[in-house]
């Protein structure tokens, strides 16, 4: 008897991190099944184009309309990856808190009862824990550290107290808390900025590369924190971390209980990322200025240094993440070809 094609569902597909996955995915379709979530009322045609063997289905998150036509139609999802994006921001109210906490618990897990879920939080972005009763594993994706160390130092360890310094932040750690309190099995990856080339259908939201490179390239001044560092993770990275984990667990089937640093190898500030990008399409530095962060009231509270030890994801996965420039460049190169 031919064995069980595994389904493997994207929730959020049509976003950024999404759109990476599914085109990482879609070479595998020959032995899984691939679908993908959006919320507008149809899928990028575009993405569809691109990945005819995806299935797309209409699902919202916040009421849970269009969940169970996907158990209904798809079947059982052996692997869920939550990516949806969400109006979030550093300062969200106490709202924000439920919301990581419960959706997928609430929505998500009644509808596909499957053994595999990957939670992701990207940057500004809310995703959701997992009911322990219907996932035997979850593995959850929480970016960016920002908001869960306390960012007084450089090169935070996992085992490194967690110290939020605004809602967003606490949210997080209550979903953290929650996953490995009600999950058997789980990995719980804390990720950095995640750059890279614009998705098949190109998202709203803006890129960080891409959004230095269009300032940066009008040859006025602009100015970029020279005081607040983080460990970029270029997408392809981040994808490559999510399925070596997903593979893993899906192959051997083996109990996991693991909480990563997902970042890349250097520790920049944003001046320095957009030194980066100057120098890979030839800008003049000149017009980059220095400033400080606390020159500008952003309304919420803002680590300065959330840079992060990925010791042990190396070690565990053999992944080692590009440099921050090469990936600049990588990025570039992608969107020309």
């Amino acid at each position: 008897m031919a064995e069980e094609r595994k389904r493997v569902l994207v929730v959020g597909g049509s976003g950024y991190l999404g759109q990476h996955l599914l085109a990482a995915l879609a070479p595998a379709t020959d032995r899984l099944d691939v679908a993908f979530t959006h919320h507008n009322q149809a899928p990028p045609q575009l993405l569809l184009d691109a990945l005819p063997s995806v299935r797309a289905f209409r699902a919202d998150l916040r009421s849970g309309d269009g969940l169970e036509a996907i158990s209904a139609s798809f079947g059982q999802v052996r692997f869920c990856i939550p990516t949806a994006p969400s109006s979030s921001s550093s300062g969200l109210p106490a709202s924000c808190l439920r919301l990581h906490v419960g959706l997928v618990h609430l929505q998500i897990a009644s509808a596909c009862a499957c053994p595999l879920v990957v939670y992701y939080n990207a940057v500004q972005t809310i995703l959701s824990a997992v009911h322990s009763i219907l996932m035997k594993c979850v593995v959850k994706f929480c970016s960016p550290v920002l908001t869960v160390y306390e960012g007084v130092k450089s090169f935070y360890k996992e085992e490194d107290e967690t110290l939020p310094v605004n809602m967003y932040g606490k949210s997080k750690v209550a979903a953290e808390k929650f996953i490995v309190e009600k999950c058997s099995n789980y990995a719980i990856l804390r990720s950095s900025i995640i750059y890279g080339p614009q998705t098949v259908s190109p998202v709203a939201k803006s890129l960080p590369i891409q959004w230095m490179d269009s300032v940066l390239s009008q040859g006025q001044q602009v100015e970029f924190f020279n005081d607040e560092f983080r460990c970029p993770v270029y997408v392809k990275d981040m994808v490559n971390v999510i399925l070596s984990l997903a593979k893993t667990w899906l192959s051997d089937g083996k109990k996991v209980q693991v909480l990563l640093n997902v970042g890349g190898p250097d520790r920049v500030s944003r001046l320095q990322m957009a030194e980066s990008v100057a120098t890979v399409h030839g800008y003049n530095h000149n017009t980059i200025k220095s400033v400080s962060a606390s020159s500008v009231n952003r309304g919420v509270a803002s680590p300065s240094d959330i840079s992060m030890d990925i010791t042990k994801l190396t070690q565990m996965l053999s992944i080692k993440p590009i440099s921050f420039q090469d990936g600049v460049r990588a990025t570039f190169d992608a969107e020309a070809s």
